[in-house]
Order: structure tokens, then C-alpha cells, then sequence
């Protein structure tokens, strides 16, 4: 058999029916987005998941630890290393209810209050973190088809469907 020419570039790597395949295209897109995450959020020493639960903490105050990882879809274990790396920080504390000794319920910390405060903008803002090829109202389709694909219903409407 001839040896076939050699890829070089990047670009020119035939992907077939890959670029049509969702679970190909998410990857390729969380790649990206976390790039860009940690080029733009690399000196506050926060991963991609991180901001958005305490920011979920902060819009549920002493939410269950498991509910929330639930919502996130982050498996038990990992959810423990994200809220004692959190608590480290001093930006989350943990609270056991006398009631139940097995449920852990979370609260931002002062300083966690005000680190949500501080990096808002930078986050939910338009800058290079946020930076794409997408219209405005693209972006707004996208996110609702992936609302949609996730099953996570935007506020104030139903179910998803």
C-alpha cells in the first residue's frame, strides 16, 4: 500500500462525518471556550467551573452541595475538591444543619460575595473571553438550542422541551 501524503496543516485534517457528529462539536467547543477562560481568568487562579458555582451559591444561599452538583452535572467526588478548594480561598463555606448530619449546605463568604462582585462584568461581559464569530443573534440561538439539548429551561418559562 502507498504511503498517503502527510497531513501538515492543521485545517486540511479531513473530519468526514465528525463535522456533523454533536458530541464532536461540543468538545471542540468546550476546548475552546476554556482556552479562552483560562487566558483571560489565569491570574485569579479560577477554573472554568468554579465562578459559576459560586455564583449559583450566591443566587441560592445554602443550597444542598449535592443539588448543586446535581445541576452541574459534576459527580460527588469532584464536586468535594471544587468546594474545599473554595473554602481554602475563603470564598464558600460549608454548613452542617444539626437536622441532618449528611446534607451540606453552601453560603458565600464575605470575601466570596466579594469576589463575585468584582469579576461580574469580566465573566458575563463581552471581551476577549467571550470573543467569537457569532451574531448577537446567533448567540442567542446557540445558547437557547443548547438550553434546549440540556434540558435546563431559562427562568420564568416552563419545562424544557
Amino acid at each position: 500500500m502507498a504511503d498517503a501524503p502527510i497531513v501538515s496543516d492543521a485545517e486540511a485534517v479531513a473530519l468526514g462525518e465528525l463535522e456533523d457528529s454533536l458530541g464532536f462539536l461540543l468538545r471542540v467547543a468546550q476546548v475552546r471556550s476554556f482556552e479562552r477562560f483560562y487566558a483571560a481568568f489565569d491570574e485569579l487562579k479560577l477554573r472554568p467551573g468554579e465562578y459559576s458555582l459560586l455564583w449559583l451559591v450566591k443566587l441560592n444561599p445554602g443550597v444542598r452541595q449535592g443539588h448543586l452538583g446535581d445541576t452541574l452535572r459534576v459527580k460527588p467526588a469532584q464536586m468535594s475538591k471544587m468546594i474545599r478548594r473554595l473554602e481554602q480561598q475563603g470564598r464558600l463555606r460549608r454548613v452542617i444543619p444539626d437536622g441532618n448530619r449528611r446534607s451540606v449546605l453552601l453560603h458565600l463568604t464575605d470575601a466570596g460575595e466579594a469576589f463575585i462582585t468584582a469579576h461580574h462584568a469580566a465573566f458575563f461581559g463581552h471581551d476577549d473571553y467571550h470573543q467569537h464569530d457569532l451574531t448577537r443573534e446567533e448567540e442567542q440561538q446557540l445558547a437557547a438550542l443548547l438550553r434546549k439539548y440540556s434540558g435546563i429551561r431559562k427562568s420564568g418559562q416552563g419545562p424544557a422541551a
